[in-house]
């Protein structure tokens, strides 16, 4: 039997299911990477209900959540940086998820719904020293810059600046 995953659009309802979901991949993903107290930082900063609530109407970020039997397992998000050009700010599968597709499929997701507001590129960032990069890579996306952000307490996000074009194409919400 064919699994079936679906996205669909998030909104402030799902602030805390973001913030677990966060809590459960993050260590994971990060967990060689950063200290666990810079971890343990990053998350509080990123992650709190009032940070992803002022994401989502301040700072103007769309949010999609990925479910699978209508447990989500996964979330992105994007917002506009200047004319013509979005920034991915989040993407993040549960490790049991990874490796089947289900990042580009969001990605997917995103570029349709990139296309039909005239974006034509998408830029993030990635930890130098994160393996998303390759994936990233396999997907377009070219390193353009590097660059250094001081997210205080004496931590920095030493990242790739990294951008691929909008692909034409179509999506669909099942995966």
């Amino acid at each position: 039997m064919e699994e079936i995953f679906s996205i669909r659009r998030a909104d402030f309802d799902d602030i805390n299911a973001i913030g677990f979901l966060a809590q459960q991949i993050w260590p994971e993903t990060y967990g060689e990477i950063l200290s666990p107290e810079q971890l343990k930082y990053m998350l509080d900063l990123f992650y709190n209900p009032d940070a992803l609530s002022r994401q989502m109407q301040e700072d103007r970020h769309q949010f999609i959540i990925m479910e699978h039997e209508e447990e989500a397992i996964g979330f992105a998000s994007w917002g506009p940086v200047e004319p013509g050009i979005a920034k991915l700010h989040k993407l993040y599968i549960l490790p049991v998820g990874q490796g089947k597709g289900l990042g580009r499929g969001m990605l997917d997701f995103i570029y349709g719904i990139l296309r039909e507001e005239g974006i034509s590129r998408l830029r993030l960032n990635v930890n130098r020293h994160n393996k998303a990069q390759r994936f990233y890579e396999k997907l377009g996306f070219k390193i353009i810059d590097r660059e250094d952000i001081d997210i205080g307490n004496g931590y920095y996000m030493n990242d790739f600046i990294m951008e691929a074009v909008v692909p034409p194409g179509e999506y669909d919400d099942d995966i």
